[in-house]
C-alpha cells in the first residue's frame, strides 16, 4: 500500500516531532502537498544561556546541556479545523514539585464512599428504566449536563481491570441506552459518550463508569463545528475530510485499519497520546479497537487515568447534512495519579494544546498492539 510503511519501516519514523520536516520531504508529491492543504508546521528553536553553576543540575535533570540550550519547538495547526498543538520533547523532564510520596498501583486505588457498588438501590434511573449489560447496568445522571444523561456502571469497581469483553459491553450497553431515549424522545437523536477513569480525568467518582447523553436542537459545539468543517471541505475540494485526514496519518507512518475501523496516533493532540478512531457504524470491531488503545495505555504506557469520547450521527433525520461523518471516538492519557498539578493550564485553556509526547513514538507501540490484535 502506496505510502504505509507503519508495520515494514518504522526505522524510517522520525524520534521526535522536531524533525518531522525531513519526513515531509520524503512523501510523494501528492501526499505532500494534502499535508500542506490540512496544516501549518512551524519549527522553532528556543536559546538560553545556562549558568556554569547549574551545568551539574541541568545533565542530572535533561541529561544534556545541548538539549537545553537549543531547544527545537514545534508547532503544528490543522488550518481546517483550528486545533492546534506545540510539542517540545523535553518538558516531560521538567522539575516538578507537585507529587505525592504515594504511589499508586492498579490494585492500591481506595475506592472510598462506593456509591456505585449496588446501582439498583442507590442510583436513580432513567424514565424508560434501565438498560442491563452482561458486565454493567445504566442509571440515570443525578446531576446532569443534558436533559437526557445517564450512566454506565461497570460490576468491577476497579476501572482499571477491564477486559476485552467488557469494553465491548459498555459501549454497546451505552448505544441500546441511546437507542432507548430516543424512542422516549424523538427529539433528542445527537449521541455523545464519555469515560472518564479516575481523578486525573476529572472523574468524581472511582468506581469504573462511562457517561452518555442524547441532545436535542443540534450537536455539542465542538462536535457541530466538526460537522461545518468537513461540509465546507467537501464543497471546496469534492473530497471526504475524514478520508484525507487519514490519508495523511497513513502516509507519515501514524495510522493503521483494522475491521474497517481507522485508528490514527493523531497529530494535532489535545493532551498527550491522543488516539481517533473512525468508523462507518458502531461495531464490535470500533469497540475492539477502543480497548486497544486503553490497554496499551495501561499496559505499556503505564497510565491509570485517561478520557475517552465518542459521537456518531444523529439517530434520525435532521436539516443539516452529516454525509460522510463517521462514528469518532478519541482517546487521551493523562498521566500518573501520583501528580497534584493539573495537566491543563493557562496555555491549553486560552491559547493552544500543548503536549510533552511523540505521536511517532505513540505509532510504534500502537504498531505493537495492532500486530497483537491481528493474533487475536
Amino acid at each position: 500500500m502506496r505510502g504505509f510503511f507503519f508495520f515494514s519501516d518504522m526505522n524510517a519514523l522520525p524520534s521526535s516531532m522536531d524533525t518531522i520536516d525531513k519526513l515531509l520531504d520524503r512523501l510523494p508529491a501528492a501526499d505532500k502537498t494534502l499535508f500542506q492543504r490540512f496544516y501549518t508546521l512551524r519549527i522553532q528553536r528556543g536559546q538560553l544561556r545556562v549558568p556554569s553553576h547549574m551545568h551539574d543540575w541541568v545533565q542530572r535533570q535533561f541529561g544534556s546541556l545541548k538539549i537545553v540550550s537549543e531547544q527545537q519547538i514545534v508547532r503544528l495547526s490543522n488550518k481546517l479545523s483550528g486545533e492546534e498543538t506545540i510539542f517540545n520533547n523535553i518538558r516531560h523532564l521538567r522539575p516538578s514539585d507537585t507529587r505525592e510520596n504515594i504511589r499508586f498501583s492498579i490494585d492500591s486505588i481506595d475506592m472510598g464512599t462506593d456509591n456505585f457498588a449496588n446501582p439498583k438501590q442507590t442510583t436513580p434511573e432513567d424514565p424508560f428504566g434501565r438498560i442491563n449489560g452482561k458486565y454493567c447496568i445504566t442509571a440515570s445522571n443525578i446531576a446532569k449536563f443534558n436533559e437526557l444523561h445517564g450512566l454506565v456502571i461497570f460490576n468491577k469497581s476497579n476501572p482499571l481491570r477491564f477486559t476485552r469483553e467488557e469494553v465491548l459491553d459498555y459501549v454497546d450497553t451505552g448505544w441500546r441506552w441511546a437507542e432507548q431515549a430516543h424512542k422516549y424522545s424523538p427529539a433528542n437523536k445527537y449521541f455523545f459518550f464519555c469515560w472518564n477513569c479516575l481523578w486525573r480525568s476529572g472523574a468524581s467518582i472511582n468506581h469504573g463508569h462511562a457517561q452518555m447523553a442524547l441532545s436535542r436542537g443540534k450537536a455539542y459545539a465542538r462536535i457541530e463545528s466538526l460537522r461545518k468543517t468537513a461540509l465546507s471541505y467537501r464543497q471546496r475540494y469534492d473530497c471526504d475530510y475524514f478520508d484525507d485526514l487519514f490519508r495523511i496519518h497513513q502516509a507519515l507512518g501514524l495510522a493503521y485499519e483494522l475491521g474497517g475501523v481507522r485508528v490514527m496516533a493523531y497529530l494535532t493532540p489535545i493532551k498527550n497520546n491522543e488516539i481517533v478512531l473512525m468508523s462507518p457504524k458502531l461495531t464490535p470491531a470500533f469497540a475492539g479497537c477502543l480497548y486497544d488503545g486503553l490497554s496499551l495505555y495501561r499496559d505499556a504506557l503505564g497510565s491509570m487515568s485517561f478520557n475517552f469520547a465518542l459521537t456518531a450521527p444523529p439517530l434520525s433525520s435532521t436539516r443539516e447534512t452529516w454525509q460522510g461523518f463517521p462514528v469518532i471516538g478519541w482517546l487521551v492519557e493523562r498521566g500518573k495519579l501520583e501528580s497534584r498539578s493539573s495537566d491543563v493550564g493557562s496555555l491549553e485553556l486560552f491559547a493552544a494544546n500543548f503536549v510533552d509526547c511523540n505521536p511517532f513514538k505513540l505509532a510504534e507501540l500502537m504498531a505493537k498492539q495492532h500486530e497483537k490484535s491481528l493474533r487475536v
